[in-house]
Order: C-alpha cells, then structure tokens, then sequence
C-alpha cells in the first residue's frame, strides 16, 4: 500500500531518541534522512517496508546523487536505527551496496596570526565564544550550551557534559581571558536577576529535568553561559523562557570577521576547532592528550590533523641519547 502514514514513526523516534539521552540535533539528522527514505520510498506502509528498500536508498545515495562516505554512512545509521528501535524489525546484514568514494581531506587551520587577527574583529556577545571555540577545541552546540555550572573558576577547569556520543570531558580554561569569562558571569548574574523579577519560567533544560527538578530552570547554576538576547515564548506552557544564542548568530559574525580580515580559507566556527588540536600537536603535545582532549573516541579521527603540521624528517630528527647528553652539558 502506497502512501500510508508515517506519523507513528516519526513520533516512535523521537520517543527513542529521547529515551537514549540523544542530542536534539541527532532527532533533526535522523529526522532529515527518514523524510528522504519516505519520499524515496513513496510512503509505502513502514509494516511493508524490507531491507531491499535500505540497500536501493544507499545505492541511490552513491550513484546518483553522488554523496560523500560520510552521509552515506549517516543515512545508514538512520535507518538502522529506524528499523531497530523504532519499527523493531530485525536489520540484518547490508551487503552488495556501492560504497560512496571516501574523498580524504585535510582540516583547515589557521595559524595563530590569522586567529589572532579574526578575534579582533568581533564584539560582544560573539568575541568570547569565538575565543573558547579554539582555546579549549569545542564544537560549537558545546560552547553555546555551556551552562555556569560547568566552570570551575577556582580550578581553571571546564567541563563539557553530553559532548558528542554523549561523553564527558574535562579541559583547562585558557588563563588569558579567564577576566573575560568572569565578567561574562556577572552579565549573566544581573541578567538572571532582572528574568527571575519579570516573571519568566527560567532556561529551557535538558530531557525531563524540569519534572525531576521542579526549580533548576530557575536556578543560577542552570544558567546558559551565552543567554540569547530575548525570550522565547512557549506556546504549551503560556510562559517565557530563555535559550541560548543560536548557532547562526555566531557562524554570521565569524564569517563577516573572516570577510573583513580578507582570508582565503574557508572558515567556519569548526575551523577553530581544527586549529586547537593542530597547535597542540605543534607544540609537541602527544596524540594521545589531544585525543583526550578533542573527545574523540578513535584515535586515527585525532591522527589526521598529522597532515596539518609539519613533519620532520629524518636528517632533522635527534636521538634520544643526544638529549641526554645536552641536558648533562646545560648543567
């Protein structure tokens, strides 16, 4: 039967995602590929749906519309998890499916001077999210959904929580603008002060804390630690509520910073990110840290910023035992 509902899937998955602690922006992707499965499809009933539906869906992937491993690979891992925990219907084996091309690219970096040189070009509230993009290698759903509880101002430490593949991490604060995030606190203290006075229902927060904790969202500690500029209305609730400044606010003003530094890389917030496990690995920090570091679960993803600094070659390496030596002589 051709073009039958999908309603209950769509709300099947979002019960799933919700109930494994997934990341909104993981419902949007996994949304996003099973609205193209269903177009590709045609609506047939999901009851009639089979495995050879999956492999005709990634071969047109790779075939026709040419995609990236990457996507196809995304795809993939959407209707897997469609299949499995949503329609629970048994998956099995995907075989004799054209593989996409997997395109090898190297990152782009920017050298400290180019960083250096698009940092002085944005202002407030942009300047200080731009600055912990690279100084401590987040992705930026990570840095804009830091909340105040996150940092250990005493310590110098930030701890990043639900990271990607929802781990945790912990990272040094850079100490060069620890002025900046405690100011960045203050501004949040007096504007938490003047929501709490006007009423609003508090910070929008994660899965089914505000059933659990009846208060945190009026908490200062839940705070984000990038507010957006004005409330949101939520309609369900009748009541406002403060989110945090948006992902496109911030890669608008990096990309009129980069325009007026007149750069020829293509930059994006990610690029910072990039440029944090380079320079460490540059500054002879090992892989392994700035695995830790980066919060990659695989080291070889962290070994590939190996083709962004430069390699020394034999001729210029020294032994071991020369450094014995010199240490000896410096004494």
């Amino acid at each position: 039967m051709q073009d039958a509902s999908w309603v209950e899937v769509y709300t099947g998955l979002k019960a799933e995602i919700k109930l494994r602690d997934y990341s909104p922006k993981t419902l949007k992707t996994y949304q996003n590929w099973i609205r193209q499965f269903q177009a590709f499809v045609k609506s047939k009933a999901p009851t009639l749906l089979s495995q050879q539906d999956v492999k005709d869906f990634l071969t047109h992937l790779a075939v026709e519309k040419n995609v990236a491993a990457s996507t196809q690979n995304q795809a993939f891992n959407a209707l897997l998890f469609l299949f499995k925990q949503v329609l629970k219907t048994e998956f099995g084996e995907i075989t004799d499916v054209p593989r996409a091309k997997r395109r090898a690219s190297v990152p782009v970096v920017l050298s400290r001077t180019e960083i250096d040189a698009v940092l002085e070009r944005l202002r407030p509230p942009y300047a200080l999210p731009t600055q912990l993009l690279y100084g401590c290698g987040l992705r930026i759903s990570e840095c804009l959904g830091l909340r105040l509880q996150d940092f250990n101002l005493d310590l110098g430490r930030l701890t990043v929580h639900r990271g990607k593949g929802q781990k945790d991490r912990t990272l040094p604060l850079p100490q060069s603008i620890m002025g900046e995030i405690e100011q960045q606190f203050e501004r949040v203290k007096v504007l938490h002060d003047e929501d709490l006075a006007a009423g609003y229902a508090g910070v929008f927060l994660p899965d089914s804390l505000d059933e659990k904790y009846k208060n945190a969202a009026t908490e200062l500690a839940w705070q984000w630690f990038f507010p957006a500029k004005t409330l949101t209305f939520v309609s369900d609730e009748k009541a406002y509520r403060r989110y945090h400044l948006h992902d496109t606010q911030l890669q608008k003003s990096i990309r009129s910073a980069v325009k007026r530094v007149k750069l020829t890389k293509r930059v994006t917030a990610h690029t910072f990110r990039h440029s944090f496990a380079s320079h460490l690995l540059q500054g002879h920090y090992d892989i392994r840290t700035v695995q830790a570091l980066m919060g990659h679960s695989d080291v070889r993803t962290t070994m590939i910023y190996l083709q962004t600094i430069p390699s020394v070659t034999f001729q210029e390496a020294k032994s071991p035992l020369d450094f014995s030596v010199l240490n000896h002589a410096a004494k």
